[in-house]
């Protein structure tokens, strides 16, 4: 049987008279790794505060263990805030340690630990650097030792690859998966894609304060019109067999001389179908490649379909 970590039951929250987050239904189950995604400015960092009570929801509650956030469920979670909250005149381990002495842990313990997690991160020449004289990527580095200092068992992360290079988002995408795989529940918010495309064993989409998926990232793949790109020979006029098939996009004459289409199957149809009927129909095929659709086209697609729904 799951257990659900942690739950926000239609939590709005208001600034100035204004929705900022609308009737948010979010639960994140034990050893997942879930990916809250949204555009800037969609809702999610008003989202995870509410859901670790830092924020109040003017309507509906979250619950954390089972419980209303407080002093002893925090204590179970590592949480990085999207404005990072380091001491810039301290140096890297004395901040971690800080941190762990934070969450209860004894002295010893703590610099230990942070030692430990300045190495995992990267940092381990530079556990005695001031946080001021750092880039930001270390700075941000030094924020995620932090947040996991105390070996927490629910990890909330809030646009964790920000001022990250792709070296080291790939870094990131590691330790990642090296807590799950230690037992480690995870949530995290990005508006980057393509993070949650390679990470999530779920993901809820939102836009405009409001949810507009949530599920595994085949289930939104599968919201997209299933693509094919077909190039045929020189002279050859597919598009009379394309049209009854679906969107017809005519890209015109490539390089190599072949005619490009692209075709955003309509409802009913298949790939499989498409090929016959060029191949009944004569048309002479130089290319025929089913396209994979990627996480931000179905973002995109999600958030136009429930934009019309609600017009």
């Amino acid at each position: 049987m799951t257990e659900t970590i942690l739950a926000l039951e239609g939590a709005t929250k208001r600034f100035g008279g204004v929705n900022a987050v609308t009737a948010m239904d979010l639960t994140v189950e034990r050893g997942t790794i879930t990916g809250f995604l949204g555009p800037n400015g969609a809702g999610k960092t008003t989202s995870l505060r509410m859901s670790l009570g830092i924020i109040t929801p003017d309507e509906g509650r979250a619950r954390l263990f089972g419980k209303a956030p407080n002093a002893r469920t925090l204590d179970r979670v590592g949480f990085l805030p999207e404005e990072r909250g380091i001491y810039k005149k301290m140096i890297a381990e004395d901040a971690v340690t800080f941190f762990g002495r934070l969450k209860g842990m004894s002295a010893a313990k703590a610099r230990s630990r942070a030692g430990e997690m300045l190495e995992r991160v990267g940092l381990g020449d530079a556990r005695k650097k001031k946080i001021k004289e750092m880039s930001k990527g270390m700075a941000q580095k030094v924020q995620i030792a932090a947040a996991l200092v105390h070996d927490p068992e629910f990890i909330i992360l809030d646009e964790p690859f920000s001022g990250l290079d792709p070296v080291n988002q790939k870094v990131l995408e590691s330790m990642i998966r090296a807590e799950n795989e230690a037992g480690k529940t995870i949530l995290f918010s990005t508006h980057v894609m393509e993070h949650a495309e390679r990470l999530c064993d779920r993901i809820v989409l939102i836009a405009r304060g409001r949810k507009v998926f949530d599920g595994t990232v085949n289930e939104a793949l599968g919201t997209v019109p299933r693509r094919v790109m077909i190039e045929t020979g020189e002279g050859a006029d597919a598009a009379p067999v394309l049209v009854p098939h679906g969107a017809v996009t005519d890209e015109g004459v490539t390089s190599e001389g072949t005619h490009r289409y692209t075709v955003d199957l309509a409802p009913g149809s298949d790939a499989q179908g498409l090929l016959k009927a060029l191949v009944d129909a004569g048309v002479r095929l130089a290319r025929f490649e089913p396209v994979r659709a990627h996480l931000h086209e179905a973002f995109v697609h999600l958030v136009e379909s429930a934009d019309r729904e609600t017009v």
